[in-house]
């Protein structure tokens, strides 16, 4: 039997603080969607209808919340990987709506990867942290849909993500470039006919 009175349980966040700030991570995201990084942070208080007080006790510089935002989105990326395995028809359909929100979280950074690319040593571990929570999920997908008999087999995750990505590069830099359209040949050629 253990001792219970041992060690101090952690706190945990109420689950209305913890609502609040994911309010406050999505404002803060449609804020560096819309006008870059550098977005004033008034701006992203008034959206998440919080005062620019509460975000610094949050988060108390920019780069804090950059990487909030940041790992926010990774996590929201991750963990749509299995809710769309398990609710979509296949899995090639659920891996392409996957890729799809890769697409939309690679393609709307704007000043994001900028950022994350300073000297700023709290942006340091973050693509690792990319790394270590996508390429499982894309690995599930890409697995189920072998599986299925629906992908051919030997789609190496990280590879796969690494075209995806590249082809996401310059979203927006051009009028007649649609990333999401380049990806969605590639995911296309993965399936089986």
């Amino acid at each position: 039997m253990a001792d219970n009175d041992s060690a101090p349980a952690a706190p945990r966040k109420r689950a209305d603080a913890l609502r609040n700030q994911q309010t406050l991570l999505d404002a803060a995201a449609a804020a560096f969607v819309a006008s870059g990084v550098d977005v004033p942070v008034r701006d992203i208080a008034a959206a998440a209808g919080v005062g620019v007080g509460t975000i610094y006790r949050h988060f108390p510089t920019r780069a804090d919340l950059i990487v909030a935002v940041y790992r926010h989105q990774v996590e929201a990326c991750a963990e749509a990987g299995p809710a769309l395995l398990a609710a979509s028809d296949s899995p090639h359909a659920a891996l392409t709506a996957w890729i799809d929100q890769f697409v939309d979280f690679l393609a709307t950074k704007h000043g994001l990867a900028e950022a994350l690319q300073s000297d700023d040593a709290a942006f340091e571990t973050l693509h690792t942290y990319f790394l270590d929570r996508l390429i499982p999920t894309c690995a599930q997908l890409l697995e189920a849909a072998t599986d299925a008999g629906e992908i051919t087999s030997g789609t190496d995750p990280y590879e796969f993500l690494r075209a995806v990505g590249n082809l996401c590069i310059g979203a927006g830099s051009h009028p007649r470039y649609n990333p999401r359209r380049v990806v969605a040949l590639l995911v296309r050629g993965l399936h089986n006919q």
